[in-house]
C-alpha cells in the first residue's frame, strides 16, 4: 500500500469519527439534556442580600409628598393628634420632618427606609382610602354594594381619623390623574400583589393594598411609568415584609443569578411570587434545596 493511500485512508477513519461519535452520543443519551434545570448557584450571604431589599440608605422614588399631608387633615382621614399619640405609645415618636410632612406638606421626594417604612404605610393607608379614584368607585372593592365599604381591614380598620373611613373613602381629589396616568395606575394596580392577602392592589382590602394604591396614584400623578412604579412597589413591599422579599431575593439570587436590583419589579410584583402561594412556592424551593433562612423580625402588620 502506497503512503498516499495510507493517508486517505487514515482520514476517512478520522472523518467518519467525527461524524459517527455525536450520533452514538445521542442514541446512547449520554449528552446532558438541554432541559435538564441548572443547578442551584450559591447566593450572597444573610447580611448581602438584607442590605439589598431593605438598605439602610432607604430607597427613593421620583415624587415628592407635596401637600397630601395636610389635604389628609383637613379631609378628617388623618387625626394629627391621634396620630401623634399612636407613635409615641409605639415608642417611635414622629420625627420633626414627618411632622412637617404632616401639617405643613414637603417638596422632598419620598424615601422609605428601616426609620420610616411603619410611618409611610400609615401615611399611604390613608391617602390610598380617601383619594377619589375610580378604582374605589367602580372596581372590586364595590363588588358587595356601597354600604359594605366599611368592613375591609382598609376602611373598618383605619382608626386614626376623625370619623369612620367611610365618611371620606374616595371623597376627596388629592391628586388627580389624566386617562394617560390612569391607564398606567391601573397597570400597576391590577397586576401587582402583596403576600398578606390574595388580592391586587386594584382591589385594596388591607392597609397594604390601600397604600401601594396610593404609592401608585402620587407616582403616576407625578410622570412615572408603570415600570417606575412596579420597581418602586418591589422595595417597598421588601419593607413591609421582610421575609417574603428576603425568600424572593434569594431565590432570584440562587436560581436565576440576579440580585434584587436585578429582578424585575413586575414579575416580582405578579401572583407568581407576591401572592401567599407564591411566596410559599418559593419558600419550598428554597427549602428543597437547602437555602431557607429567617431573617430578624420586622415590617408592618395589617392594623395601625
Amino acid at each position: 500500500m502506497s503512503q498516499n493511500t495510507e493517508k486517505i485512508l487514515l482520514g476517512l477513519v478520522l472523518l467518519a469519527f467525527v461524524i459517527l461519535v455525536p450520533i452514538a452520543a445521542d442514541k446512547l443519551n449520554l449528552r446532558a439534556s438541554v432541559s435538564d434545570p441548572p443547578a442551584p448557584s450559591a447566593p450572597a450571604n444573610h447580611e448581602d442580600i438584607l442590605a439589598q431589599i431593605n438598605p439602610v440608605e432607604g430607597y427613593t422614588v421620583n415624587a415628592t409628598y407635596g401637600d397630601i399631608g395636610p389635604q389628609l387633615i383637613t379631609a378628617g382621614a388623618i387625626d394629627f393628634e391621634k396620630m401623634k399619640a399612636l407613635y409615641e405609645q409605639s415608642g417611635k415618636p414622629l420625627t420633626d420632618e414627618q411632622i412637617t410632612i404632616l401639617t405643613e406638606g414637603s417638596n422632598e421626594k419620598i424615601k422609605i427606609s428601616p426609620e420610616n417604612s411603619y410611618f409611610l404605610l400609615n401615611f399611604l393607608w390613608a391617602m390610598g382610602i380617601t383619594n377619589k379614584n375610580r378604582i374605589l368607585d367602580e372596581g372590586p372593592i364595590m363588588k358587595y354594594g356601597e354600604d359594605q365599604v366599611g368592613r375591609f381591614a382598609s376602611t373598618g380598620g383605619w382608626t386614626l381619623g376623625t370619623a369612620p373611613s367611610t365618611e371620606f373613602f374616595s371623597k376627596y381629589s388629592i391628586v388627580t390623574l389624566s386617562e394617560e396616568q390612569q391607564a398606567i395606575l391601573e397597570d400597576f394596580a391590577f397586576n401587582s400583589y402583596r403576600p398578606c392577602c390574595n388580592n391586587p392592589t386594584g382591589f385594596p382590602d388591607c392597609n397594604h393594598g390601600a397604600a401601594a394604591l396610593a404609592l401608585g396614584e402620587i407616582m403616576a400623578s407625578q410622570g412615572a411609568t408603570s415600570e417606575e412604579i412596579f420597581e418602586a412597589f418591589k422595595y417597598f413591599n421588601s419593607f413591609w415584609f421582610p421575609q417574603t422579599y428576603f425568600d424572593i431575593a434569594t431565590y432570584f439570587q440562587a436560581k436565576e443569578g440576579k440580585n434584587w436590583a436585578e429582578a424585575p419589579g413586575r414579575v416580582v410584583a405578579g401572583k407568581e411570587y407576591s401572592t401567599p402561594q407564591g411566596w410559599q412556592a418559593t419558600r419550598r424551593w428554597l427549602t428543597e434545596n437547602g437555602l431557607l433562612e429567617e431573617t430578624p423580625e420586622g415590617g408592618g402588620t395589617c392594623g395601625v
